[in-house]
Order: structure tokens, then C-alpha cells, then sequence
């Protein structure tokens, strides 16, 4: 398939036939033709802060000719529950995959065709192919289709990555911070942080339970009702202990913290680590010795929007490479492998494949650095477990809830 982010032919045809319309050539460019067929849809996206950036929605929407864009920035447990309430406010949510089932479910969401997507042929192998080591659901190629054929997706993957700790290495040593045990350590009390997504902070939760021998759970991911349990007192008593400085939602809030020095051990996404390090704060990555946790966020499309097409459109452009780069240089991974034609080859060298940087100091990264935790293919080895849609989910919120209010 093509690597360029190019017009269907329904769209090509559209194009055509309103240059005729208006004496103009029919040798339209694909920004042209999207422009003519396009230009009266609109794109309303909700999700992080980390994919909904203006520079992005800006440059889709010129390339695009989708006549109106806008994003919000949120959490995804209150987006779950403002679109599970019935809002339309949205035509996609940059969703996380383990939140596909509670819209699926609810027909919140409808399946997106690959057929309309025209870079879905350079889509990495980690998205089509199934680890017979773990059961289909327990990873994201087995979350994301919404057919055995797999001709279309619930979710179109954007950006993925294997999650750690965030530690200020001028305070803590890596062999202190590469476990998934130091956010729970008593000699960091009040000096850590743990996500306030539920389904984030109760899986390193367990896998921090399972190293100290308190639990045994294969699937840190799908914990039963008696793990949930004892995982929540792990969690009610180290809260009680005063161990949390805070429970973290946004982006910003854990860059703030981890660079104040309020807080020098978090969950934490690998971009906020790069952003203390451009400020100059000495900040590492760690890699956990139980591993990483996997995710992948992507485009849903929302069942009642009636721009279904700008969201097919939107979700085909951050497969095409330019997008890509944004968030890889954020220190997150895109699906795609058009990515590498898109980025300077050291670049790409650097967050790929776990090559030295090379060139001028940047944003903290200077000559002859390495990437925390090394290439893309190194550390998709080292995965714990992915996120995924608990069995028990009621019964985890329900003890999430008591941890909050303990």
C-alpha cells in the first residue's frame, strides 16, 4: 500500500467531478481532492494530551481539507464515563486499548474498514500477529479487530509504548529505581506517585506484590477477585503509610513534580521523562527487572458521528508518518514503519533502534547518549503483560474507589 496519506477512490472521484463542475483540471492533488470531499465534515477527537496537540490537528487539518477540527485534552476514565452517559459531543475518541470493550459492548463505537485506510500495509507486525504465549485479549493485537478476517478495527493503533518508572537519577540509583517495587518502597515514602487510572495503578500494584512474594498473579493485567482484594489493602495501607506524594492525571502535573523534586519516583509515560530532562533536571527511565507494561492508544470512531469519513481520514493521516515523528520524539513508539521514511535517518537510529544520539545537545539529550531501556526490539521483549479489559472490572473499581476515599 502506499506510504502517502492519499485520498480513497470515492474521494478521488468527488474531487474530480467538482473540479469539472467548476472548469478546473481534473488532475487534482490528494490535498485538493480531500479539500472537495471533505470540507464539510468536521473533526471533534478527545484523548491525552499526549496525541491531541494542536500541531498535529493543525497539519491534518490543512492536509485533510476537513472543514472544521478541534480536540480536547482528557483523561481516559472521564471520557469513558462522559461518552458511556451518552454524549455526542465527539466524533473520535483517541482511545487506549484496553478500554475497547466497555464500548464495544455498549455500540459506542463503530469498526473502522482497513480498506479505507491507505497506509494500513506498513503496520507493524505487533498489531496483526498473535503471541501464542498469552491468550488473544491479553494483548493488543487480539483487542483491536472487530473481525476473525481482520478486515476491520475498533481501534486504529497511533502510538504505543512499554511503560516504567520515572526516577531523578541524581536522587535514586537505577538499581533502586528497576523495579516496579520502589514506588512502594518505605525509604521513598512520600516521595512517589502512581497513576489515577485504576487499571494502570492496580497492575504495578500486583507486579510489584508478585517480586516481594505477597502474590503469584500470571496475568497482572486480568487479576481474579481475591488478588483484587489484596492488592487494594497493598494499596489502602501504603496510602495510610503516607507513601503517594500524588496520584497523577496529567501530563503536566507529573513533569511539574518529578522536576520540583516533590516527587522522585512515579509511574510515569517516558515523554515526561524527557521533558524534566530538557529542563535541565537530571531524569531516567527505568527498566523494571518484572518487566514493562504494554499499551497502545488509537482512533475509535464514535457510532452516531456524522463524520465518519474525516474520522477515517484522521486516523489513515497519523499512520503516515509525519505525525509519527512528533510523538517518537516524545520518547513513544508509532505503529507504523512509514515512520522511519519520515524521520532523519540518526534520528530515527537514536529512538529505534537504540544507536547513540548524534549531533547537538537536545531537549537533554546530548552526544553519544543512549535511550533509556535501548531499541524498540529490546524492549518489546521485556513486556510484563499489556493492559487489557479485566474480567472483574466492577469489583476492581469498586475497591479503587475505597482505596480513594481511605
Amino acid at each position: 500500500m502506499s506510504r502517502n496519506f492519499t485520498p480513497n477512490r470515492r474521494q478521488v472521484l468527488a474531487g474530480a467531478s467538482a473540479a469539472a463542475i467548476v472548469g478546473g483540471s481534473g488532475m487534482l492533488n490528494s490535498q485538493a481532492a480531500f479539500a472537495a470531499n471533505l470540507g464539510d465534515q468536521s473533526l471533534r477527537t478527545v484523548g491525552l494530551s499526549v496525541t491531541v496537540q494542536e500541531r498535529i490537528l493543525n497539519d491534518f487539518k490543512g492536509i485533510s481539507g476537513v472543514g472544521d477540527v478541534s480536540g480536547k485534552a482528557d483523561i481516559f476514565p472521564n471520557t469513558q464515563t462522559e461518552l458511556l452517559s451518552g454524549s455526542n459531543a465527539y466524533d473520535c475518541w483517541e482511545i487506549i486499548g484496553e478500554r475497547l470493550p466497555a464500548m464495544t459492548t455498549t455500540g459506542t463505537i463503530r469498526p473502522i474498514p482497513t480498506k479505507t485506510l491507505s497506509n494500513w500495509g506498513n503496520i507493524r507486525d505487533t498489531f496483526t500477529k498473535t503471541d501464542p504465549k498469552l491468550e488473544p485479549r491479553a494483548q493488543v493485537s487480539g483487542q483491536i479487530w472487530a473481525d476473525d478476517n481482520k478486515t476491520e478495527l475498533w481501534m486504529v493503533p497511533t502510538v504505543y509504548n512499554y511503560d516504567s518508572i520515572g526516577y531523578r537519577s541524581d536522587l535514586v540509583s537505577a538499581e533502586e529505581a528497576n523495579t516496579w517495587t520502589a514506588l512502594f518502597d518505605p525509604k521513598f515514602k512520600g516521595k512517589t506517585g502512581l497513576n489515577v487510572d485504576p487499571l494502570i495503578a492496580f497492575g504495578q500494584a500486583i507486579l510489584a506484590m508478585n517480586s516481594l512474594g505477597l502474590l503469584e498473579v500470571p496475568n497482572p493485567g486480568n487479576p481474579n477477585i481475591e488478588e483484587i482484594d489484596e492488592a487494594a489493602k497493598f494499596l489502602i495501607a501504603k496510602k495510610k503509610e503516607g507513601q503517594f506524594r500524588a496520584l497523577w492525571g496529567d501530563f503536566g502535573e507529573l513533569v511539574n513534580l518529578l522536576a520540583s523534586g516533590e516527587m522522585i519516583l512515579a509511574d510515569a509515560w517516558q515523554p515526561a521523562v524527557m521533558a524534566v530532562k530538557a529542563q535541565g533536571v537530571q531524569c531516567s527511565y527505568a527498566v523494571p527487572k518484572e518487566g514493562y507494561r504494554g499499551w497502545s492508544i488509537g482512533i475509535s470512531a464514535i457510532s452516531n458521528s456524522p463524520n465518519i469519513e474525516a474520522v477515517e481520514a484522521y486516523a489513515d493521516y497519523w499512520l503516515s508518518g509525519p505525525p509519527a515523528v512528533t510523538v517518537s520524539e516524545q520518547g513513544y513508539y508509532s505503529p507504523t514503519t512509514n515512520v522511519k521514511d519520515a524521520m532523519p535517518a540518526d534520528k530515527y537510529a537514536f529512538w529505534y533502534e537504540g544507536k547513540p544520539w548524534v549531533g547537538p545537545s537536545e531537549r537533554g539529550i546530548k552526544e553519544g547518549d543512549l535511550r533509556d531501556g535501548g531499541s524498540l526490539k529490546e524492549r518489546a521483549s521485556h513486556v510484563a503483560y499489556w493492559h487489557q479489559w479485566p474480567d472483574e472490572y466492577d469489583h476492581l473499581i469498586l475497591r479503587w474507589d475505597e482505596f480513594l476515599s481511605a
